[in-house]
């Protein structure tokens, strides 16, 4: 479990955990990161004082830095690193014809299932995916056992497509898998049932098969604008931001100078009315998305699409925990707009989830809000002398759903070598709410005062806490939880020496450093340019 807390799976000689167990590990990990988010300032129930108000959170005063530092990387990358990429901030509020032009009116909707004994309701598509991970389970639980056995001599291509029990569950998966794909791409809710029914999926909850049937729900919110009830009009929440820079690329293209291939981002805040919300941040109703619309030269967006896809995925595994926690999923059903869909996923504590989506959107929003606002929006390529409709590739991560991410695999316990035990952040330093915290060892003798002199000429550069309360070890592990990377304590020495002594977060190992040179040491390691420097030459590369 504690390797499990790391982020870090391994396989243990001495025992093996059976499913149940595992899968409650996994949950108490859940529960333990719900519960660290809230105590610690990251992220509490909306309306807590009001009992709460379902599937929406705020974010705290370390939730909110973080988040910040996440959309601050994610903007310094697309939009620094690129000559042509540029943002904009477009209006929530938006013209209701925008989204029947889109298709979201017709078409925006989930398929949803409940069980007649919990009176729970769930998404059957992703009922019948957690049944295809549940046969990849088994399938690399006998590769693991094998690998186990067979030690350096074990061929994993060989016993995949030799063993018995591997390639019937294989077969069983691949059957599951042409069959749901059909039933998604032919919109047939009947059949997805009768998937749901045949693979005897049961309820989480009441472990019963009485289901209802598959029925469609539209997600988007709708609200009135106007003074009178007589003439008010009928506009919806977005239930996405692409939208916005579809409806404003002519502006920014014409004002910005900008020639194809370039990109449009954008962070905002998108509103859905998930019926089916769970997983603490995972699925909200008001959520945050980062997206960037880029625009290319029809027939050439397949090869955009390759390559958005890998740098996108090499801006997730700078981060550093590590490229077993990420994978493509290629969609089986591709939207209305799309002749390319792949998911970014990552490892959660309730398995693979996605947390970006990469999407060939073709010119399909273009040109329907060229025909249903009745206006030209046609680029004119001045190296082809003739005008047409770009094509587009869309990067959209939900921030909400990478903050989760984040967390998920920095949260730690350990247990250390004196016998105690300590919670621990292992954020990305460059994300870390906090980057320093300045503590006197003592409350008298100057300490004090000789600590706001060091917090006084840090503050302007980084995101510091000044911590004076209990013993110097509670206040180390107060800034673990919090994922602080660097403590700075002051002692009597730093009176004589003007030093103070260093300590790592993670390895907690300390050093003896001078005041002088703390800004600069602080500056070179929690710096955002450190990572965002690692992508600097693929990211030009695709801007030319």
């Amino acid at each position: 479990i504690n390797a499990y807390l790391c982020g870090t799976f391994y396989e243990k000689s001495k025992f093996k955990l059976i499913d149940i167990e595992k899968k409650m590990a996994q949950e108490d990990v859940f529960k333990k990161l719900v519960s660290h988010c809230k105590e610690y300032g990251f992220v509490f129930p909306s309306s807590d004082i009001y009992d709460g108000l379902g599937a929406v959170y705020d974010y705290g005063q370390m939730g909110v830095e973080l988040k910040n530092n996440i959309k601050k990387y994610w903007w310094d990358s697309m939009v620094l690193l690129h000559e042509n990429i540029v943002g904009i901030d477009s209006a929530i509020f938006m013209h209701p014809t925008i989204w029947k032009a889109s298709g979201h009116v017709d078409a925006f909707n989930d398929p949803l299932i409940d069980n007649k004994d919990s009176k729970k309701r769930y998404r059957a598509d992703v009922l019948i995916e957690d049944q295809l991970a549940k046969y990849d389970d088994k399938i690399n639980k006998e590769v693991a056992k094998a690998a186990k056995r067979f030690g350096e001599s074990f061929d994993e291509a060989q016993f995949r497509s030799t063993n018995g029990r591997v390639l019937e569950h294989q077969a069983k998966r691949d059957a599951l898998h042409t069959r749901f794909a059909k039933a998604l791409n032919d919109g047939n809710l009947d059949e997805l049932r009768q998937i749901i029914i045949d693979e005897e999926i049961v309820c989480p909850i009441s472990g019963t098969k009485n289901w209802t049937e598959v029925r469609q729900f539209n997600l988007m919110f709708s609200t009135e604008m106007g003074s009178t009830s007589e003439g008010a009009m009928k506009i919806y929440l977005r239930p996405e931001t692409a939208q916005g820079i579809f409806v404003n690329y002519l502006n920014v293209q014409k004002t910005g100078r900008m020639k194809v291939p370039f990109g449009i981002a954008q962070i905002g805040k998108a509103f859905r009315n998930e019926i089916v919300a769970r997983q603490f941040i995972f699925r909200m109703r008001e959520f945050e998305q980062m997206e960037m619309q880029f625009f290319v030269k029809p027939g050439t967006e397949l090869d955009w699409f390759k390559k958005w896809k890998e740098i996108r995925l090499k801006w997730h595994k700078a981060l550093g925990f590590g490229d077993a926690s990420y994978r493509y999923h290629d969609h089986d059903k591709l939207a209305h707009y799309a002749n390319a869909a792949t998911d970014i996923e990552f490892l959660m504590p309730f398995g693979f989830k996605e947390v970006e989506g990469i999407h060939s959107r073709t010119n399909f929003d273009l040109s329907q809000h060229e025909k249903f606002s009745g206006k030209s929006i046609k680029y004119f390529d001045p190296e082809l002398n003739e005008s047409y409709t770009p094509y587009v590739i869309e990067t959209s991560i939900g921030v909400d759903r990478m903050f989760l991410s984040i967390m998920s695999a920095s949260y730690c316990e350990e247990q250390l070598e004196n016998g105690e035990s300590r919670v621990v952040l292992k954020l990305p330093a460059a994300l870390a709410p906090v980057k320093l915290a300045v503590m006197p060892l003592v409350k008298k003798d100057g300490l004090p005062e000789k600590a706001r002199e060091v917090i006084d000429s840090l503050k302007f550069h980084f995101h510091c806490q000044y911590d004076e309360k209990d013993s110097i070890g509670k206040r180390y592990r107060r800034q673990d939880a919090i994922g602080t990377p660097y403590c700075v304590t002051v002692d009597h020495q730093t009176l004589e020496d003007n030093c103070v002594t260093l300590r790592n977060r993670d390895t907690m190992q300390q050093e003896r450093v001078a005041i002088s040179e703390l800004n600069n040491i602080i500056a070179d390691r929690v710096s955002i340019d450190r990572k965002s420097t690692r992508l600097n030459s693929s990211h030009v590369a695709l801007s030319r």
